[in-house]
């Protein structure tokens, strides 16, 4: 062989290393539930950016930014989500939209987006108001108020309306419990509906939800409302292409999920950095103050950009505690990254929450500092693949708009009516999975204003 041939002979691609850590059989997998972003970063310090290992199944792990443009990006078609969410939601989600994988994603995409569009947005944002304002209400000062609890409630009591289009009442509560015992189910260790586990009670809540909505489905098709369900029951993409009734069903399954989860979690993490960091509060507070005064005190749709600073609050606590500390995906064929194979038919995670406190990208990456994410320091733009609480590529999440809707209204109520603080000395105990939520339900100090 000549010099020049071997020059041009590529270097085969290196076999990702294998951790053999942890628990025999499990491996990582309860350092993962525990925490996960002290195992990210241990396992990244002692393997690089590609490594195998064990967390609930035999799993390539690849690290970074990079990483996730490279497979959420995904341009040679290479990985598939429907393949990669099955051990996890396959059962409990069926035919949910983060589970696709294209042409029928892209279809179905076209379709759903018609249901997050201004006019819609803008309904949702009109028919949150009074429920959220009278929920609110509600709420008793106490030197232990328990966030996390009261959050959940008020988000999926405002589900009802809003997404439903039903009241208040035995059947909402009926229907909030079913979809929690789908959300707790999704990790769940025993992975077949059998009598007394997790799976057994989310897939009768799944059957619960399939009859109720199956069953308001003409009413939905008759007349249009401002709600999700109707929204999704009329939609239609720009060349005719509507939904079925078993995908709306399956769709509107999946949303109620994906928002309740990301709403609740963010409003509760927020609380917990406002109530550190008290002199974020007071100035949130005093710009809701001065809105309330100028007879803004319900926000509408077309005056939620004048609450910025909420948002970069918002930001701020979906780059600490993301909805989603890992995204997996399943290798389709064979692949390279960083000199790394990775084969056809094994798992990949990315990692969100490391990427998240990555030194390279973030200044003092364990501070809440939602200046970050002011116009003037734009610290997330420095790479397109650096803050991903709601994914990227073509599987971005859809509802991240209401999401952030949601988040402003709600909070803007809160800093007008309420004040609230934590001890110097507290850490909310916080797990991501199987729910991002406080171990122990973040108690604060909760005082009424006026």
């Amino acid at each position: 062989m000549t010099a020049a041939a071997r020059l041009d002979t590529p270097k085969p691609l290196k076999q990702p290393p294998y951790d053999d850590g942890g628990l025999p059989l499990i491996g990582y997998t309860l350092h993962f539930m525990h925490d996960t972003l002290d195992l990210a970063f241990k396992l990244q310090r002692r393997n690089g950016n590609v490594y195998r290992s064990r967390q609930f199944l035999d799993t390539v792990s690849l690290m970074g930014p990079d990483a996730a443009q490279y497979v959420l990006q995904d341009r040679e078609d290479r990985f598939s989500s429907a393949e990669g969410w099955a051990f996890f939601v396959g059962k409990l989600f069926e035919g949910a939209i983060m589970a696709m994988d294209d042409p029928q994603h892209r279809i179905e995409r076209r379709i759903m987006q018609q249901a997050f569009k201004k006019p819609a947005l803008s309904s949702y944002v009109d028919k949150m108001a009074p429920y959220m304002v009278e929920r609110l209400s509600r709420w008793q000062p106490s030197r232990k108020f328990m966030v996390f609890q009261n959050i959940k409630k008020l988000t999926l009591d405002l589900a009802a309306p809003v997404f439903m289009g039903i009241e208040l009442g035995p059947e909402a509560d009926k229907l909030n419990d079913a979809f929690l015992h789908m959300a707790e189910a999704s990790l769940g260790f025993v992975r077949y509906s059998v009598p007394g586990t997790k799976m057994h009670k989310g897939m009768k809540g799944r059957e619960y939800m399939i009859k109720v909505l199956r069953d308001m489905i003409p009413q939905k098709r008759a007349v249009e409302t401002p709600d999700l369900f109707s929204q999704m029951c009329h939609a239609k993409s720009d060349s005719g292409e509507a939904f079925t009734d078993d995908q709306v069903i399956n769709h509107m399954i999946f949303m109620m999920l994906a928002a309740h989860d990301t709403t609740t979690s963010t409003l509760t993490t927020m609380i917990y950095a406002l109530g550190k960091n008290t002199e974020w509060q007071d100035r949130l507070r005093a710009h809701s103050q001065t809105l309330a005064a100028e007879g803004l005190s319900n926000l509408r749709y077309d005056d939620l950009d004048k609450v910025d600073e909420i948002s970069w609050c918002m930001k701020e606590a979906l780059r600490m505690y993301p909805p989603l500390a890992a995204i997996p995906r399943m290798c389709k064929k064979d692949g390279e990254f960083e000199g790394y194979k990775i084969k056809a038919g094994q798992l990949v995670n990315i990692y969100p929450i490391h990427t998240h406190y990555m030194g390279e990208y973030w200044k003092n990456p364990f501070m809440f500092d939602p200046l970050r994410f002011s116009p003037e320091r734009n610290e997330h733009k420095q790479h397109m693949f650096q803050w991903i609480p709601f994914g990227g590529g073509a599987h971005m999440c859809l509802g991240q708009h209401f999401a952030d809707l949601q988040v402003r209204c709600v909070m803007h109520q809160l800093l007008q009516h309420f004040k609230w603080t934590v001890p110097d000395d507290y850490r909310m105990p916080y797990q991501l999975v199987p729910i991002a939520k406080p171990k122990d339900g973040l108690p604060v100090n909760l005082q009424r204003i006026g």
